[in-house]
């Protein structure tokens, strides 16, 4: 049969609301001009592909759009009290051209390529973008989309930690055209104080050397929060890069040196699950549980399907783990640092310990939790858990997080209990976990 040559243009109409005077309109988008032959029918993107294939639009009106450089910083600062950067969000590169970067990425990654999503996130974030002292860190931007709505959301500055070199000229490019409001750094957030010996090579780095570079000085525990780090967890090591982090919360060191670093991060609905899972599941709460719920504040800030998610996967699909959980979902979670975690008798020199403490005590959550006090002080179990006010035959896993930190620190201040049992295993353990980030 002969294939026949046609010229075709995809369009889609979208109802939005203008983001600056609020009124709603409708959007004819061209998609795509084609000029191809008949075989084309059959590689048409379906119903329920993702929009990330779409390219940009608007979600400013008109005339708003017409005089955004102008207005922008009048109307936006007037209605919604927050500041818009210089850069026009609408001149983005090819989204053709970002997949294509995107495929040749080295590692599975996940990229925000459609602007009403990174807008969204935004959206969430608003509140504490308009504080003039935030300092966003963006771990990983990729081709820029969610840069470009930080910036145009009001972000006074923007750190872009970016891993994968091909990127980086695109961003440097954004950064020239900016006055300050974004730095671009050769550097993997996640990757931050490598353990071992040697140089250290990007997209590693020392957090020392990163906060000497651009110019960002500790503040108190107790102080505002200095950071806000916004970004996707990388999902082959998902859950190691969470111990990563905790280890580092506990001990204040790394990120975490300079005071309380909020962490506004996507991670997989199925370790979202288990980071609020309540004592007493005993399936599901577990010492990584119990220490994130002892250390920050855990609120889910929004629910996004994985495929709204551009991926580099070869096989094409989003290489999503399989788990008895639920977990069709990446959910943007922040995870915010507690003021009074420290105390006088918890530290950061002796935070590890308890670290410890609880990872031996969640290993077996059916076990009696006298039954593991004893095998640390024989004798002393039914006494600590009496001043404790715990019944005898309470699991280790019934018992809540702040409880926890309470039998840590009568544990501390009793003279029946030596930490040497503990103390042989703190380095051995930190090291076996972060070793596989």
């Amino acid at each position: 049969m002969a294939l026949l040559k046609y010229k075709a243009m995809l369009f889609t109409v979208r109802t939005v609301t203008c983001r600056a005077c609020g009124c709603l309109q409708r959007v004819q988008h061209l998609l795509k001009t084609y000029s191809r032959d008949t075989r084309f029918l059959e590689s048409l993107p379906s119903k329920n592909q993702s929009p990330l294939k779409l390219a940009e639009y608007s979600t400013y009106c008109g005339r708003t759009e017409r005089y955004l450089s102008a207005v922008a910083c009048s109307v936006l600062r007037k209605e919604q009290q927050r500041p818009i950067s210089r850069f026009d969000f609408l001149d983005m590169e090819d989204i053709e051209e970002i997949t294509i970067k995107a495929e040749r990425s080295r590692y599975l990654r996940r990229f925000v390529l459609n602007s009403d999503l990174a807008n969204l996130i935004v959206e969430h974030l608003d509140g504490d973008l308009s504080e003039d002292n935030a300092i966003i860190f963006e771990c990983n931007p990729g081709p820029g989309v969610l840069t470009r709505a930080l910036l145009n959301g009001g972000a006074q500055r923007v750190v872009s930690l970016e891993s994968d070199k091909q990127f980086l000229p695109a961003l440097q490019s954004l950064e020239r055209r900016l006055h300050g409001q974004l730095e671009v750094v050769h550097c993997d957030f996640f990757k931050l104080d490598p353990i071992g010996r040697g140089p250290v090579r990007p997209p590693a780095m020392s957090s020392e050397k990163l906060f000497n570079d651009l110019g960002i000085a500790p503040v108190a525990w107790t102080a505002d929060i200095p950071i806000r780090v916004v970004g996707i967890l990388p999902q082959k090591n998902e859950r190691n890069v969470l111990w990563k982090l905790i280890y580092a919360l506990f001990e204040r060191i790394s990120v975490f040196q300079l005071g309380r670093i909020e962490m506004n991060i996507f991670m997989s609905e199925k370790e979202y699950t288990k980071l609020t899972a309540e004592a007493g599941n005993l399936k599901h709460y577990q010492a990584l549980t119990a220490l994130y719920q002892l250390a920050c504040e855990i609120q889910l800030l929004h629910k996004e399907p994985w495929s709204s998610f551009a991926t580099n996967s070869k096989n094409g699909g989003y290489g999503i783990q399989r788990s008895s959980l639920t977990n069709d979902h990446l959910c943007l979670v922040r995870l915010t640092p507690r003021k009074d975690l420290f105390t006088q008798t918890l530290t950061a020199a002796n935070s590890s310990t308890l670290v410890l403490m609880l990872k031996q005590c969640l290993t077996k959550r059916k076990a009696k939790l006298i039954d593991r006090l004893e095998s640390w002080c024989p004798g002393s179990g039914a006494k600590l858990l009496t001043q404790l006010g715990l019944s005898e035959d309470i699991l280790t896993g019934e018992v809540h997080p702040e409880e926890y930190k309470e039998l840590f620190e009568a544990m501390e201040h009793s003279q029946d209990f030596s930490q040497s049992w503990l103390y042989e295993e703190v380095l051995e353990n930190m090291n076996s976990t972060v070793s596989h980030i």
